[in-house]
């Protein structure tokens, strides 16, 4: 059945081979691997949990860490929880979850007291916001962090596993050697000033993994997160390919359900799409165009990359995807499958569609 993600294994683990030796062998890092890209897919899981480089699992969503905790644990890896906690999910936290990420001392004390009632020690990792303004207590508000972890280091069952940051994803903040050293100058002085070792300075995620190659990467920093490296072998602040990784690990197919020579313009006035959207389109006079199986709600059309270079995407709808297939060397027909490479957002929307069915290799 299509439309039909293919899961190529043998490449995925050849992508987390290459990761595995920039993070450990030169970054001198822990290596923290995210399930979230493929929704934990079962098989990438798998070959996650019996890696021998990899240290910890980690997902932003609890379900997800749910189906794969035992196979973790059972493998020697931490189980880790990305996104903040929501208080509606604390007891799913502390049964599933070894660390997660925190910012909010409210939720942390909820983590103890649920801790105490499962007779459990639970990690967290306080998160530091360096700018990119997502999570995290902001690094200029010192006294903040530094009461903080006064109370977390008075909880019985919660342990001050660390600090991190994230960059990238929501403010565009490129890691840098300058904006990193704040991050382990402030876990210097947290040791000093509480007298305690943290065990991870985790400084960031795909983004941060460029630093090593130029040898940036602050002393200090021993934790690096990666999830579209791994999946897509993406350096993720300047979009370069990483050495040793491949981007077609992940393959989308999807099946030509109409091919028909039609005019390039609309007919008609202009309104607004089926997302709201006032969409623009070119005269090109009677064109090719082929409608494949697949549309918005199943993936994010601006990451999808035609493995025919000559195909070109118009635009789509809910269900639907158009193809300009004019100047294809191929002679497509109805029933025939279009392949594509994928971005993290169309990797993302397809891997988590119950419509996309998945196919290994």
């Amino acid at each position: 059945m299509y439309p039909r993600l293919i899961i190529d294994l043998k490449k995925l683990s050849s992508n987390l081979d290459a990761v595995a030796k920039i993070t450990k062998e030169q970054g001198k890092c822990s290596l923290m691997i995210v399930t979230k890209g493929l929704c934990a897919d079962a098989q990438m899981v798998k070959l996650v949990a019996e890696h021998k480089a990899v240290d910890f699992m980690a997902d932003s969503r609890v379900k997800n860490i749910a189906t794969y905790a035992d196979m973790a644990r059972a493998n020697g890896k931490l189980t880790v929880l990305l996104r903040l906690p929501m208080h509606s999910e604390i007891e799913e936290v502390i049964k599933y979850v070894d660390l997660s990420f925190n910012s909010e001392i409210s939720t942390i004390s909820l983590l103890n007291e649920e801790s105490i009632k499962q007779q459990k020690k639970h990690k967290v990792l306080l998160m530091i916001d360096l700018g990119d303004l997502r999570e995290g207590i902001f690094f200029k508000e010192e006294d903040k962090i530094f009461s903080t972890i006064k109370e977390i280091l008075a909880m019985s069952n919660i342990e001050l596993y660390g600090i991190g940051v994230n960059l990238t994803c929501y403010g565009a903040i490129i890691p840098k050697n300058d904006n990193l050293s704040v991050l382990t100058g402030l876990a210097e002085k947290i040791e000093k000033k509480f007298d305690i070792k943290l065990s991870m300075v985790s400084g960031g995620n795909s983004s941060s993994i460029y630093l090593v190659g130029k040898g940036e990467l602050p002393e200090g920093i021993n934790n690096l997160r990666l999830g579209e490296a791994f999946l897509l072998g993406n350096d993720t602040a300047y979009g370069d390919k990483l050495d040793g990784t491949t981007g077609d690990a992940l393959l989308l197919e999807a099946q030509i359900i109409e091919l028909q020579e039609k005019p390039s313009l609309p007919i008609g006035e202009v309104g607004v799409d089926a997302f709201g959207q006032i969409p623009y389109y070119e005269d090109r006079g009677i064109i090719k165009r082929a409608i494949i199986g697949i549309g918005k709600q199943d993936t994010d059309l601006d990451s999808m990359i035609p493995l025919d270079k000559k195909i070109e995407i118009l635009g789509g709808s809910s269900d639907h995807t158009i193809l300009d297939v004019t100047k294809s060397g191929i002679v497509y027909k109805v029933g025939d499958i279009v392949t594509f490479e994928l971005g993290y957002g169309g990797m993302l929307k397809t891997s988590t569609s119950p419509y996309v069915e998945k196919g290994y290799k």
